[in-house]
């Protein structure tokens, strides 16, 4: 589903990303955890395309984001750690807007966004411009609009930031319901926690480089996966 073959990402001398190689195979939930500053914002906006990169290749189902990206982005959708929504817009407008850069067909779309609004309690906020919703009903609808093209990778960064619990639970199943349809997600999280129950593997960043990979078992082993790193970013 997404191949990462040695990505590099360099500001100046200071390399954000160094030689990163990571696969994440089609049904799995992959984590991706490390301090701020580590590198997991730069290699989301890579893998999205809207980072460029200094050198390796990303791959979305075979196909390169390098030369191939229109293609690569009709079968992502990319949430950003802090929503950056069109907030002269009405919810409703921004959906059928991105729904229509995606050419869902009317009536599909029509049925996603009532199902999606109605399980996120947006329904009668859509309506209002969206420069009047709180942080939370933001990033609520920007899961709707990342959802509705049925995308087959999902990528997220920091996804549960401003999220109540009875969203977060709502998002968890999402995420789940993408994978068991033979989808992905990828995914940056601070809090520990949910990653060490909801996802299949595991990544850990360092200044840049991979320090450990794999399943949760294989990462963690008897320890807690805030003990592991913790203790790998003590090294």
């Amino acid at each position: 589903m997404l191949r990462i073959e040695h990505l590099t990402k360099k500001y100046g001398d200071k390399a954000a990303v160094d030689d990163l190689t990571l696969h994440i195979q089609p049904g799995e939930i992959y984590g991706f955890i490390g301090h701020n500053g580590a590198g997991k914002t730069t290699t989301l906006r890579s893998v999205a395309g809207i980072q460029q990169f200094d050198s390796g290749e990303i791959y979305i189902n075979g196909r390169s984001i390098k030369t191939d990206p229109v293609e690569c982005k009709k079968q992502l959708a990319y949430i950003p750690d802090n929503p950056d929504l069109y907030e002269f817009m009405t919810g409703i407008k921004y959906l059928n807007f991105v729904a229509d850069i995606f050419k869902v067909p009317a009536d599909v779309r029509k049925k996603r966004i009532d199902e999606l609004a109605e399980v996120f309690g947006l329904t009668n906020d859509l309506g209002q411009v969206i420069s009047a919703y709180s942080h939370g009903m933001k990033q609520k609808l920007t899961l709707i609009s990342a959802w509705i093209h049925e995308p087959k990778l999902i990528v997220m960064d920091e996804p549960f930031v401003g999220l109540d619990p009875k969203a977060s639970h709502i998002m968890k199943g999402m995420m789940r319901g993408v994978c068991e349809n033979g989808g992905a997600i990828f995914f940056s999280t601070h809090v520990l926690e949910v990653a060490e129950k909801l996802c299949d593997k595991v990544a850990i960043i360092k200044q840049g480089k991979l320090i450990r990979c794999g399943t949760m078992e294989e990462v963690k082993g008897d320890d807690s996966l805030e003990e592991v790193f913790l203790e790998l970013e003590g090294e």
